[in-house]
């Protein structure tokens, strides 16, 4: 699991979370945290597809729900955010991000 960098995406509140950079089809440890499916727009340019949290990173994104959504969308790579401080606290950032980016496969659900 080789990270390609960092980016930071900003919340709706303003709040900026710090996520890992990884291709799709990275396999992670089981710990808890957010994630963001991005298309890449050019270099170090992305935009978000889909947000979303997790207990256990480990999960097979590749049989995640909005899959056939996000490949439609083109997204190419995976953020990771790992976050310990429970679910209540995944989902307010979860819920931040959306606010702020509208992604468009959160809208399909």
């Amino acid at each position: 699991m080789t990270d390609l960098g960092n980016i930071t995406w900003r919340g709706k509140s303003g709040r900026e979370y710090t996520f890992s950079i990884y291709k799709i089809g990275t396999t992670f440890d089981a710990v808890p945290g957010n994630y963001v499916f991005a298309e890449v727009l050019m270099p170090g340019t992305f935009l978000p597809i889909y947000v979303g949290q997790t207990g256990d990173l480990s999960e097979r994104f590749d049989s995640h729900q909005a899959m056939p959504c996000m490949k439609r969308n083109r997204a190419t790579f995976i953020h990771v955010h790992r976050n310990d401080a429970g679910e209540q606290a995944r989902r307010v950032e979860e819920s931040d991000l959306i606010a702020r980016w509208d992604p468009p496969c959160n809208r399909a659900k």
